[in-house]
């Protein structure tokens, strides 16, 4: 019984540890909603969407002039 006791705790921590974004939360669609003109660049030239999500950034390559990983929109409650 202590066995799958550990291993269940083992698994636990390796799936918190690889979690993406670094254990940060997920990016809602809302704060990724950042017109063409506005986006501020996040990440080197070519870096991939899970790279991008990793350093806490939004990812959309739909518009292909436009910056594919860039920054989120700022929370309005923390503007002063």
């Amino acid at each position: 019984m202590e066995y799958k006791v550990v291993c269940v705790l083992a698994i636990a921590l390796i799936v918190g540890l690889f979690s993406s974004a670094h254990g940060q939360a997920a990016l809602t669609q809302a704060q990724c909603s950042v017109e063409a003109v506005a986006r501020v660049n996040c990440g080197p030239p070519g870096i991939g969407p899970a790279d991008c999500y990793n350093k806490g950034c939004c990812y959309d390559n739909t518009l292909p002039n436009a910056i594919w990983c860039f920054y989120s929109r700022p929370d309005d409650e923390c503007l002063l």
